[in-house]
This record gives C-alpha cells, sequence and structure tokens, in this order.
C-alpha cells in the first residue's frame, strides 16, 4: 500500500489516519501533510473532537523515516526534515479541539512524541514505547517537550538514557503517556468510539476553552521545537550517526 493520511468525519468527530508501509514511520511528506490535515481539522466546524490513529494493526509509529536521515547532507535538510515533527506537535498544540490518541501497537521516537502530544491517549496492551535517539547518535529533542509534559522529566531521561529498551505499555500508562490499557484492538476501538461520541456532543466551546487550559505555559513551542530540530540537523550529520545509521540501509 502507498503512504497516505486521510481525514473521515462521522458524527462530529474527524478521524485522522496515517499510514506507511515501513512500520508507519514518518518521511517528511507525510508530516506536512499530517500536520496540514490537523490544522484543517481544526478548522473545521462540523468536527468537534479528532481521533488520531494509524493504519495496519501493528506498529502506531516506528518515528523518523531511516530512509531519509541517512541521505541528509547538510544542515537545512537536516533541520528542515527534523522541523516536520516540530510542525506536528505545534499543530496538534494549537488545535482548537481535543485531540484523543489511538494507539495499538509499539511507538518509536517520534512515535511517542505524537502519542504525548494528544490530549487523551488509549493503547492496547502492545503499545510499547522507546526514546532511541541517543542509540543511533542524536535524541529525542524535538519532541522532549511533548513528552516531558505528558510522563515528567524523570521518566523521559529514564527513556532517552536506556535507549535500546522497550518500556511496556504499563510503564507508559503508570507515567501518564495512556490513560487506559486495554487487551485487544477490538476494546480499544470501543473505548475510543464511546468516548469520543461523548465529547463530540459536549459544548464545543467548553471543549475549545479546555483545550487552552490543557496546553497552558507552551506558547514558546514555535521558537523551541525549531531550535530543537537544529540540534538534530546538525548532530545528524556527525560522523558517529552517520557510521550507526549505516546498519539500517
Amino acid at each position: 500500500m502507498e503512504p497516505y493520511v486521510t481525514l473521515n468525519i462521522e458524527n462530529k468527530v474527524g478521524y485522522i489516519e496515517f499510514y506507511h508501509p515501513n512500520r508507519n514511520s514518518m518521511p517528511s511528506d507525510i508530516l506536512e501533510l499530517l500536520a496540514q490535515t490537523i490544522i484543517n481539522a481544526g478548522s473545521n466546524d462540523g468536527i468537534n473532537v479528532i481521533v488520531l490513529k494509524s493504519g495496519g494493526d501493528r506498529t502506531f509509529c516506528a518515528g523518523a523515516s531511516f530512509n531519509e536521515i541517512i541521505a541528509i547532507e547538510n544542515e537545512e535538510t537536516g533541520f528542515l526534515f527534523f522541523s516536520g515533527f516540530a510542525k506536528v506537535i505545534n499543530a496538534m498544540r494549537k488545535c482548537p479541539k481535543l485531540i484523543i490518541g489511538r494507539v495499538q501497537g509499539k511507538s518509536v521516537g517520534g512515535g511517542v512524541g505524537l502519542a504525548a502530544a494528544t490530549d487523551y491517549c488509549l493503547a492496547t496492551q502492545y503499545a510499547a514505547i522507546k526514546l532511541s535517539e541517543l542509540s543511533i547518535g542524536i535524541g529525542p529533542f524535538v519532541i522532549e517537550p511533548a513528552v516531558s509534559r505528558r510522563i515528567g522529566k524523570n521518566a523521559m531521561s529514564q527513556m532517552t538514557i536506556d535507549a535500546e529498551t522497550f518500556f511496556s505499555s504499563e510503564f507508559a500508562k503508570e507515567k501518564g503517556l495512556f490513560s487506559e490499557v486495554f487487551e485487544t484492538v477490538e476494546e480499544l476501538d470501543y473505548a475510543v468510539k464511546t468516548l469520543v461520541n461523548k465529547l463530540a456532543s459536549y459544548n464545543p466551546k467548553a471543549l475549545a476553552e479546555m483545550k487552552k487550559v490543557m496546553w497552558e505555559g507552551t506558547d514558546d513551542w514555535d521558537r523551541l521545537l525549531n531550535e530543537r530540530a537544529k540540534i538534530s540537523g546538525t548532530l545528524v550529520l556527525s560522523k558517529f550517526t552517520k557510521k550507526t545509521l549505516k546498519r539500517f540501509r
């Protein structure tokens, strides 16, 4: 199947789904399309609440596209690539609609950032999480503010330092990334639909005001995440990182 980002509206709920055949990894074009789709859904009066999900029944999101990272040859290209994640997170942050995450499987790197940038996140028992960036010579700089905001600086640091370990969905729930964890995808989907149908029936103005309250103190993220993208864009050019990435070619 070809990569895609879709928006389907049902009963005032906007279902945004992204997909890539390589474990739902995120190349630049998909990041750009996802950010724009979130912006469009946020301005659509026919949508009261948004669900963010990925296609397939396995990995939720494998993070950055290694093929594209390997091809980066200068700082400008590196910045542009990593700023793609910044654009998505900021689009989610500034979206006036609540965004509910539906995480059916594992998340790595930027995928953890996407889950953290939702306003409420539900997952299955298979939704382990990993921040692997240090192990390849960079770091989770762009997504760190979103991840730390959800699970705390200590848990973020633990995951970052233990970069080759998948942390369980129960760990993610305990730390606050996931609100509920379900045994099956079917149970997850039932819970998501039940929740968003309730939310869609609430006063949309109250939901929008609540969203502002939930994201207080993040007004500097446009600048901050771009600064972090520059750090990653520089580090990805280092000899260490280039050598390490060759293993994933």
